[in-house]
């Protein structure tokens, strides 16, 4: 299993972050189908204020430089989700141009030590 971690903004909007939270307490069937055939097995996303953390636990077969261009072509409603959050989103300071979800560096683990 691969672990992975990525950050994303939020327009700081207090409606817009709570109808973002809203849409996710009821993600549609298509798009959770799609992420686990690219190999997701869990996804939690945490929100402090605009900003939102992913962790993603993966199969290891898992290759997040195609993974989201896979998702994106196994049902058309997940290309319509997309668009519909990224209405709420914004890169984080820093973030590559065009990137969205940006993905965070593991600087410690506790299972290094023994």
């Amino acid at each position: 299993m691969k672990t992975f971690v990525r950050i994303l903004d939020l327009k700081d909007d207090d409606r817009l972050i709570e109808e973002y939270k809203r849409h996710h307490k009821a993600v549609w069937p298509q798009v959770i189908q799609s992420l686990r055939k690219t190999g997701v097995i869990d996804m939690n996303i945490y929100a402090f204020g605009n900003r939102l953390v992913m962790l993603l636990a993966t199969e290891d077969e898992y290759q997040p430089e195609d993974a989201f261009q896979q998702y994106l072509s196994f049902d058309p409603a997940c290309v319509e989700w997309e668009e519909k959050m990224g209405q709420y989103q914004q890169p984080v300071p820093g973030a590559p141009p065009g990137a969205k979800w940006v993905s965070m560096e593991c600087c410690f683990s506790l299972s290094d030590y023994q």
